[in-house]
């Protein structure tokens, strides 16, 4: 779902975007949505006009009209709007809007080149194999698949691809095909008094920290998502989705994760009332696990699981529509394998959490041979 609601007015502008010619694929990444969501607004949306926007399209389809009746310089701004470019493209860019516009307005190349600005001897002169042609098209697969990736993890999948390309031209390429996300930072307040750290994890499996997100379904329905995550090794361990979740299905999912994984020396979590409850407390009396819970209304006490409800947010439930919790469920879990096998993690050098857990049991385990052999 979306950080916030989408207006009936602003699905029918996407809508009347992609009915102009602009690319699904590069609509929903603008947009931050997938294709199947696109499509479930067409189904859903389209021929179903609001009053004020069905008036609204009247009134633009009338001057539209009009100004096609007007002199040359109306007829040549109703010929620019029509192609709908925000930033003056490439010159190989700009040499396809100008044939666009020669065969579906019926202009000459040369008026076309003159409302463009496009020089002539640059629209005639033939085009050049591009050496980055199998690069551009590669990226434009990734991100068509991982719409909120930006040029770094892109460039992490183009190595594993086989393309031997630095991160410099990728972030240059990323630039030119116009694939940059539009993201905006939240502000950092400056903490007036320093607190003191908490032990990090030396191993995996030594620390989990979990956490609630909110989301809610595209009928309305409020859902609940419980995130569990190893500090040491940043793996999604389970997220377990549902309208309610209590301390009773907090200790269920833990004590899932324990028959397979062993119990963790320590748990981070808030001061929710279903970690600080009897039930969590009771099962870590049992399992002798350490609770370590977050000041009030701090969040960075707790940075890694926020970090990655983040991630969660950012790469899943903002550009899904989910129908019905059966959906989200699949989709949610479908996200969680994929972030654990092959996403990127920039704080574990690009390696996916995964693998890089592999790699700190391998180390862990002949660390444990050295010291039993070195034993008298």
């Amino acid at each position: 779902m979306k950080r916030k609601r989408y207006s009936v007015e602003q699905i029918v502008a996407v809508l009347k975007q992609a009915e102009m010619g602009m690319p699904v694929a590069d609509l929903v990444r603008q947009t931050g949505i997938t294709e199947q969501t696109f499509y479930r607004w067409k189904k859903k949306y389209q021929g179903l006009e609001s009053d004020q926007v069905r008036e609204l399209k009247q009134v633009q389809d009338e001057n539209a009209r009009l100004k096609k009746l007007v002199a040359e310089l109306s007829l040549d701004k109703a010929v620019l709007q029509d192609v709908p470019l925000k930033k003056v493209p490439r010159p190989t860019v700009m040499k396809e809007v100008v044939a666009y516009i020669c065969s579906h307005h019926g202009l000459s190349e040369r008026r076309a080149c003159r409302i463009t600005q496009q020089h002539r001897s640059t629209q005639r002169k033939p085009l050049t194999s591009d050496p980055l042609t199998e690069l551009r098209q590669k990226m434009h697969e990734i991100v068509a698949t991982r719409v909120r990736y930006g040029y770094r993890r892109v460039h992490i999948m183009l190595r594993r691809e086989g393309f031997d390309v630095g991160r410099n031209r990728v972030y240059r390429v990323y630039r030119e095909e116009g694939l940059v996300l539009k993201t905006k930072r939240p502000r950092r307040r400056k903490m007036a008094t320093h607190r003191e750290a908490r032990c990090q994890p030396t191993a995996p499996n030594e620390a989990w920290s979990l956490d609630f997100v909110h989301d809610q379904l595209a009928s309305g329905p409020k859902i609940r998502l419980l995130t569990v995550i190893d500090i040491f090794t940043r793996e999604c361990l389970a997220i377990e989705v549902g309208h309610r979740l209590r301390g009773e299905n907090v200790a269920e999912v833990l004590n899932r994760l324990v028959r397979f994984r062993g119990a963790p020396k320590a748990l981070f979590a808030d001061n929710g009332a279903e970690f600080t409850g009897q039930i969590v407390d009771l099962w870590a009396y049992h399992h002798k696990v350490r609770m370590d819970f977050s000041r009030p209304a701090t969040p960075t006490d707790n940075a890694h699981i926020e970090s990655f409800n983040g991630s969660l947010r950012d790469e899943c439930l903002n550009v899904h529509w989910f129908e019905t919790l059966s959906e989200a469920k699949r989709t949610i879990e479908a996200w969680r394998t994929d972030y654990n096998e092959s996403r990127p993690h920039m704080a574990l050098n690009g390696l996916p959490p995964a693998e890089y857990a592999l790699c700190a049991r391998t180390s862990c385990g002949k660390e444990e041979q050295s010291a039993v052999g070195n034993s008298p």
